[in-house]
């Protein structure tokens, strides 16, 4: 039996809630604390603890309350995203290990702050990045470590998703996003597709990301959905938003990849977050669900290659990443196509074992960065150096693995 950790889960959103009845209480956490600035989502967290079995939890609207609580061992994050950093902050001086939900830093400092308060209390904190955790992103992961791509130099991915009605009506549903749209343009949720790219490319670990370049397309898809839905004479439906309609950054690394990432929310589209791999020996492309591999099978379709789209599953046999065979065989759970259950699995038995967690400040750090590095590049159209969060240990810290170990149980 896996001893159960205690938390206290601050922020209790959309989010929140979610991760809160998916994932924590099923993995068997114990819920001592919940935190939000509004009564009833307090109270309706307050429900789901005690329908889980569990006492009911202390409720607060200060997270610094319930950081501070002697039983807390670890605490979940999941506000909006300009609290991410001043929270974990904090909740690593109480030597609290921290679970961050995923977003862009506001400025750099934000991120050396991160970096800083960890070296100084020796306390883990891990971004909750569940896209790492993916089935394909993992396929791809162990098959370019068995050389399969060759030599991978290029790699994309985005965040592309049709967001506009929950930032239009933001202020209605007291979602953070509305006034990040309102007031910003840059590539503002950069994670999602950075965080799988960066562990095949061994950002931080053998490899680092040196600058980046953004452009950002004029901002017209909340003032057109605004329009049809509420109509000229809705306040909002006249606002001038500056976030950009589709934001494309480019990445040089120091190994001499290149990475395209591009953030696609406010017009009307199919969810994608476009992850793609291209090596001196074949290739993956999500939009397609397909392999395309340096050999006489593949090369006789190249003009033909639609009868091969979702070919991924062909490979599932022979290089599915042991974390999901293990999984598929004990049973995928819900929240993200299961994987909100594997980061927080992962997270979990880092605090449990007191031992450092995968997904480190030191990726969160520089994911992060990405956010105001395109908000300065896109403002002065300029290139933007990538600082380097790890003073040097990204030439020796070892590439990234989930649940390092565990498979062996």
């Amino acid at each position: 039996m896996k001893e159960n950790v205690t938390v206290g889960v601050i922020g209790l959103g959309q989010r929140g809630e979610s991760l809160l009845e998916d994932t924590i209480l099923p993995q068997g956490a114990r819920v001592a604390a919940v935190c939000d600035t509004y009564e009833d989502r307090r109270e309706k967290a307050k429900q789901l603890v005690m329908k889980a079995g569990q006492p009911a939890p202390k409720l607060f609207t200060d997270y610094h309350d319930l950081i501070c609580l002697p039983e807390i061992q670890a605490v979940i994050i999941a506000a909006s995203w300009d609290t991410h950093v001043r929270i974990a902050c904090e909740a690593m001086e109480e030597h609290k290990y921290v679970g961050m939900e995923v977003g862009g830093a506001y400025s750099l400092e934000d991120c050396w702050e991160l970096v800083r308060t960890y070296e100084r209390t020796g306390t883990p904190c891990m971004m909750l990045e569940n896209c790492c955790y993916g089935r394909d992103e993992l396929l791809v992961l162990n098959m370019v470590r068995q050389g399969l791509f060759g030599d991978v130099v290029h790699c994309s991915g985005g965040y592309r998703h049709d967001l506009r009605d929950e930032v239009a009506y933001g202020r209605e549903n007291r979602h953070y996003r509305f006034r990040n749209y309102y007031n910003r343009s840059c590539e503002n949720y950069p994670t999602h597709e950075l965080g799988p790219i960066a562990s095949v490319l061994n950002i931080n670990r053998g490899n680092r990301m040196l600058s980046l370049v953004s452009m950002a397309s004029r901002s017209a898809g909340l003032h057109a959905f605004l329009e049809k839905e509420k109509g000229p004479g809705y306040d909002a439906t006249g606002m001038d938003f500056r976030q950009g309609d589709v934001v494309t950054t480019m990445i040089r690394c120091a190994r001499g990849e290149t990475i395209c990432l591009t953030l696609d929310t406010t017009l009307p589209r199919y969810y994608s977050r476009a992850f793609h791999v291209e090596g001196t020996k074949g290739m993956y492309e999500e939009e397609n669900r397909s392999i395309f591999l340096d050999r006489p099978e593949d090369k006789k379709d190249e003009f033909d290659w639609k009868k091969h789209w979702g070919n991924v599953s062909d490979y599932y046999g022979k290089y599915d990443h042991p974390v999901w065979k293990r999984y598929l065989k004990d049973g995928v759970h819900r929240g993200h196509d299961g994987i909100d259950w594997l980061v927080f699995e992962d997270f979990f038995r880092a605090v449990r074992e007191g031992g450092p967690v995968p997904i480190d400040v030191y990726d969160a750090a520089a994911w992060m960065s990405i956010a105001p590095l395109s908000e300065d590049s896109i403002a002065t159209g300029l290139p933007a150096a990538i600082p380097d969060f790890t003073r040097g240990q990204w030439m020796t810290r070892k590439p990234w693995e989930p649940f390092d170990g565990y498979t062996e149980d």
